[in-house]
This record gives C-alpha cells, structure tokens and sequence, in this order.
C-alpha cells in the first residue's frame, strides 16, 4: 500500500512499514492545506497533528484509511471521512503514561511554585521566605475527571503520593475499571458538582464531545473551594478559559495546563493567550504526549494497525456511524483483503 506519514514519526517504525512492502511517503511538514495534493494515490494518512479536514477527503482519490497516532480525533473531520468511505482510527491508551506523567508534573510544580522558583534563581534573586510557603500534596482531595486509561494512569500516581482520590460514579462502569480504582482507595461522588465541591484539585481526562465542550464554566467554577488547582492535559475546549481567568482573579484558583482552545498549528511560532499568560497558570505547550517512551509505543501500534488493515482488518475505528451512513462508492477494502 501507498502510506504517507504527515507528522513526525520513529524512523525504526517508518523501516518497518517499508520492509513489510509498503511505500512510505514521509513529509512531516505537511499543512492541511497541502494535505489533499499530498495524498494523491496513497491509501494510507498517518497523522498525529495536523489537521485534516473536509476537503482532503474530497480531493485524496485513494484514501481508505486514517491513523490518528494518539488517542484524540478532534483534528480530524470524521463525518466527511465517512461520507468518503475513508476509516478514521487512533491508537487509545498508548500515550497515558506520558500524558498521567505531565499532569502530575504540572500539580508538583504548582505546589512548589517550581517554575517561579527557576525564573527567579536564573534572574539571580533568592528569595527563600515566598518559596518555603507550599501546601503539599500528602492527605490532598483529588478529583480525577474521567477514568479512562489515562485517567487511571494519573489517579494511581496520585494514591501513590498520598492523595485521596475522587471520581464520579458512572452506571456501567467497565468491571476492569471498577477494580482498578477500588485497588486504588477512589471514592466515587454522585456527581460533578459535588466532586468539585470536594476536591481542591481536578484534574481533567476527559475527550471531547458536545456534552464535555464548555464542562468547566462559571456555573462549575462557581462550586470549587478558593485555591482549588485545575490540570487540564486533554482538551482546550473543555474549559471556559474567560471563566478561568476570573475564577483566578476571584478565588485563587491556580491551573496547570497543556492545552488551550487556540493554538497555533506550528511546531513553532507565537502565541497570544490571557489564559497562558496569566501569573496564576503553569502552561506548557500541548507536550503531554510528547515522551520518547510514548511515541514509541504509539508508532509500534500504528505499525500494526496497518498491517491488520492490510489483511482486513480495521482496528479501532471511531467513525463507524458516518461510514453506514456514508454516500460514497469508494470501495473501503484492503487491496488483497476482505472488507
């Protein structure tokens, strides 16, 4: 098959795909907008950041399948990839250890204040007596929201420090789930208002849908105890970001976090943000995933599901509803495999 590769990606992996006969196209410098000319005869789109929307879908003739290297789809346009006969999979749980590592990072330095601390020592200030002052982690009321596999992943380093943690109790919980987090001492509240009532950190790992978009608002923000940490390492969109602000202007509320509603769709280059501007928030910019362990994971994963697809099988697929009702004659079988 014809695979182009547009993000960054393991070399050993990118040899794997080639030595098992595929073609392998690598530009991981690719702009949406070049996508679509990019893909012309390729079968195959391996992406990780960059975006791919509607209008790809319509110009790559012989797309059948994309590979989100990572967890999130949000980037790309499922519904018209359906009405293409184009599978849109992401390789889920690979990345959770990087990403329950970030989080945990950013509560550490939060409490620490490890970063004002650096600045200032670089700056060539000493100033002992502001950096003494620190909660602590130990005996701490966390409220993890959503216990997905990185959600686990964060809760169990967070029993590990001695927190207590907290989620909300679902109907219908995964028993593997269920077990985990009463390995783990979770207490399970009713529901999100309560949980944030409770807690004074939350850490959000949740994906993002219509009913999580917009989650933390005034309303919510109104509920949580003054000095409250939030960590957000999954969803920009998840938060009301001028809500934010002012529960930190309001109530001391302190934040850490990896994403933000907009940003730019570069590698490098600048941003305007009051949110990551803001004297109260420890931001760092969309990494959580970002770990060599964990890219590694991820590309090994993607290798497989490209073999799997090669032999017809689809492994993970996340827009299996706009495909059914999908109005393209693009045939979506594997060349050599049933469908």
């Amino acid at each position: 098959m014809r695979i182009l590769v547009a993000d960054a990606f393991p070399e050993d992996s990118l040899t794997a795909l080639t030595e098992a006969g595929d073609e392998c196209r690598y530009l991981p410098e690719t702009t949406p907008e070049r996508l679509g000319e990019s893909l012309r005869g390729c079968e195959v789109l391996v992406v990780r950041s960059t975006r791919v929307p509607a209008p790809v879908f319509a110009e790559a003739d012989a797309l059948r399948l994309v590979i989100r290297a990572g967890s999130g789809t949000n980037t790309i346009d499922r519904a018209a990839a359906g009405e293409h006969g184009v599978h849109v999979c992401n390789v889920p749980g690979r990345n959770s250890t990087a990403v329950a590592e970030l989080a945990f990072a950013l509560l550490l330095a939060l409490d620490r204040n490890i970063a004002d601390n650096v600045a200032d020592l670089r700056a060539g200030r000493w100033d002992k007596r502001r950096y003494s002052r620190a909660r602590g982690i130990h005996g701490r009321r966390v409220g993890v929201l959503g216990l997905g596999d990185i959600g686990l992943e964060f809760a169990t380093r967070a029993a590990a420090f001695g927190t207590h943690v907290h989620a909300v109790d679902k109907p219908r919980r995964d028993p593997e789930v269920l077990e985990r987090a009463r390995s783990l001492g979770i207490t399970f509240l009713p529901n999100t208002e309560e949980l944030v009532s409770t807690c004074d950190v939350l850490s959000l790992h949740l994906p993002l849908t219509e009913e999580t978009r917009g989650l933390v608002d005034h309303e919510l923000l109104s509920r949580v105890r003054p000095g409250t940490i939030l960590l957000n390492t999954a969803r920009g969109e998840l938060v009301d970001e001028d809500a934010l602000i002012e529960a930190m202007e309001t109530k001391g509320v302190r934040a850490g976090i990896d994403v933000f509603t907009h940003e730019p769709e570069t590698a490098t280059g600048t941003v305007e943000s009051r949110l990551a501007s803001h004297p109260n928030v420890y931001g760092t910019h969309h990494i959580g995933a970002s770990t060599e362990q964990a890219q590694r994971a991820v590309a090994a994963e993607v290798v497989r599901m490209v073999e799997a697809f090669r032999n017809g099988t689809v492994l993970h697929c996340v827009n299996e509803d706009s495909l059914r009702s999908g109005r393209s004659t693009r045939t979506t079988a594997p060349t050599g495999g049933a469908s």
